[in-house]
């Protein structure tokens, strides 16, 4: 199956209550553990790439990556840029190939972020491409973003009207308490979500793709295999995903995930060294690698975001 854009993916979930999973990718046995896990569990799927992504590993190649994904799983995926924040990084992602991109003007004016937002989706949407914008700040650090909590802040519902009919935006990224990294809550808080904000949203706007940025659970299990085989991660509380799910089930559409891939694979590798100090064949502690991976998004596919079976 070729590439495809959201669109469709977007339309069902919406009326089936689900959310689809967009899974950021920065090698092959990422690539393969996502696509591998969507294949078995017949799931619609969206694989992103950041910027730090595309610097680290080159834009063919993973292109490439995702192509031979799409071959071996006959499954349908989107290729969405993740966090652009220029027109000309966009344009390249378009012109190479990409389904989806996100402008990400949160950082500008309200009048400024609807320029710069407008100005991508006439292009993207001359060249069969789709948009993602966004409205409000996350607060955290992944890749280039970067936000303090004194900057972050939640999104107005009153604005997103007037933002998705001047833009012209096909989703809309919001921030109704979640944040980018590992590091979200500290232990002894209770993570909460905005949901009143998310149904104000939903109701200015119903039957539009919403999306939740920095939706990684942080689960325990790959934090604690860091800290224990030479790591020093501090104690950190993720997004409850009874409240992704939750979510999923109002008017949220795509939910992205990173940080849980980072701290399974990095638990992985860590523990496997020291289980196997003398070791240094990749392949042999890459696999296991992948193989939790696999075993992580198999869970956020049918426990968190419901879209096993849809694709």
């Amino acid at each position: 199956m070729p590439i495809v854009t959201s669109k469709e993916m977007f339309r069902k979930a919406y009326e089936g209550g689900y959310a689809i999973g967009a899974f950021n990718v920065n090698n092959m046995e990422i690539i393969q553990g996502i696509t591998e896990a969507a294949k078995e569990e017949n799931a619609p799927l969206i694989l992103q790439v950041s910027s730090g992504a595309r610097k680290y590993a080159n834009h063919t190649y993973l292109m490439k990556l995702i192509e031979a994904a799409c071959i071996e799983t006959d499954l349908p995926i989107c290729v969405h840029l993740d966090h652009g924040d220029t027109f000309e990084l966009c344009k390249s992602c378009i012109d190479g190939g990409f389904s989806s991109v996100m402008i990400d003007g949160s950082h500008h004016s309200f009048e400024d972020n609807i320029k710069l937002t407008k100005q991508v989706v006439a292009y993207a949407h001359a060249h069969g491409v789709v948009v993602e914008g966004e409205l409000g700040r996350l607060a955290g650090i992944e890749d280039a973003v970067n936000v303090s909590a004194e900057d972050a802040s939640y999104t107005d519902p009153d604005q997103v009207v007037e933002f998705v009919e001047r833009t012209g935006v096909d989703s809309l990224a919001i921030a109704i308490g979640t944040s980018h990294g590992a590091y979200k809550f500290k232990p002894g808080t209770k993570p909460q979500l905005r949901f009143d904000i998310l149904e104000k949203v939903g109701a200015k706007l119903p039957g539009f793709p919403i999306v939740l940025h920095g939706a990684s659970s942080v689960i325990p299990a790959y934090v604690e295999m860091i800290n224990n085989n030479g790591g020093k991660m501090p104690d950190a509380i993720g997004i409850p995903e009874d409240m992704l799910r939750q979510s999923a089930r109002m008017s949220v559409c795509k939910i992205n995930i990173d940080s849980d891939l980072r701290l399974a694979m990095t638990g992985t590798i860590r523990k496997y060294f020291t289980d196997h100090p003398d070791h240094f064949d990749p392949r042999q502690y890459l696999k296991p690698a992948r193989e939790n991976i696999k075993a992580l998004v198999k869970h956020k596919l049918v426990n968190v975001l419901g879209c096993n079976g849809k694709a």
